[in-house]
């Protein structure tokens, strides 16, 4: 199957203009090093720039044969890197804090979101999210133990809102009560299910708006790419083609010239969804990854990492900070 991707994929930039050089020559299998590479979610837009990286055949022309995993909610990519299940992982900063709080030894390569797209839907015809003081009285939905409850809590925290001044309301993958308005605000993925709910309620007339924690200045890091310290200090080689053939794809896959090439791999990996909601949710994914065109992707912002780590510690997630900078490993990516 992901032989057939890099044919179609290759075949498609043929028949396109050529941009960002054009496609990559797949090379034989013949001294190809094999590296597992385990994502953190299922292969939808999220993950586009990896699913280029691979069917274009940038990692074999950096002489590596990746095998590309799915994620999903019973996976655990930085759990793969300590059993020797996999090489390299998709991790948030949030996973990587706390397994570093058990002494697990993850190191991170490089940041892919530079804006977490983990925010709240809601119906601005109802209400409007000027302030965060605007939350009170509301219903707000949260996935208890989740990712969304730390930001949640942190922003009730930062609006000086307090638990008495609102409804929290367990989330489900049911989105029926947000839907019959029982719920004010309600946790999504921006760039996907965000987009699927607008287009839905759109055709019924319904317009939505989204609370965007980064803009009352909260800062949860979302998805990096990780491997183990053994990893990078014993074979920093492997380290370094790997992350930057990766880095390399998804520059490709978020440029424009390549949009229309991107959405042909997207619709094969994820033929349920039409095709005007994946383009929209490529737009915004761009967005999120590469904030302006000269923004240099896999980037580390060390402040939010820093700021993740201290809503970690305020809310009593680990006992105590990891020094988290000295997790990062930003020499990999330069050339």
């Amino acid at each position: 199957m992901r032989r057939y991707l890099q044919i179609a994929v290759l075949f498609f930039f043929i028949c396109l203009p050529w941009g960002m050089g054009g496609p990559t020559p797949v090379q034989g299998s013949e001294q190809l090093q094999p590296v597992t590479y385990r994502l953190k979610w299922l292969f939808n837009v999220s993950v586009a720039g990896d699913l280029y990286t691979d069917a274009t055949g940038i990692f074999r022309k950096n002489g590596l044969d990746v095998t590309t995993k799915e994620g999903g909610p019973e996976r655990d990519a930085i759990k793969e890197l300590e059993m020797g299940y996999a090489d390299f992982g998709v991790a948030s900063a949030d996973q990587v804090i706390r397994a570093r709080a058990k002494g697990a030894p993850v190191v991170v390569l490089a940041q892919l979101f530079q804006t977490n797209p983990l925010q709240w839907i809601y119906y601005p015809d109802r209400f409007t999210i000027h302030r965060l003081a605007d939350l009170r009285g509301r219903v707000l939905g949260v996935t208890f133990g989740g990712n969304d409850e730390a930001i949640l809590r942190t922003l009730l925290s930062k609006g000086k809102v307090g638990e008495r001044d609102v409804t929290l309301f367990s989330v489900r993958y049911d989105y029926t009560p947000f839907y019959r308005k029982r719920v004010d605000i309600w946790p999504v993925y921006r760039n996907a299910q965000g987009v699927i709910l607008a287009d839905k309620l759109g055709r019924e007339g319904e317009s939505v708006a989204f609370l965007n924690p980064a803009a009352f200045g909260v800062i949860f890091v979302a998805n990096s790419v990780v491997t183990a310290e053994r990893t990078a200090r014993e074979n920093p080689d492997l380290v370094r083609r790997f992350i930057r053939g990766l880095m390399r794809g998804w520059t490709e896959a978020m440029h424009m010239d390549n949009h229309r090439a991107v959405l042909y791999l997207l619709q094969r990996h994820d033929p349920d969804t039409p095709r005007h909601v994946l383009d929209a949710q490529l737009a915004i994914t761009r967005r999120m990854i590469q904030p302006t065109p000269e923004f240099s992707i896999g980037k580390l912002d060390v402040n939010g990492w820093r700021q993740t780590e201290a809503i970690m510690v305020k809310q009593k997630l680990i006992g105590s900070p990891v020094a988290i900078e000295k997790t990062f490993r930003p020499e990999f990516l330069i050339e």
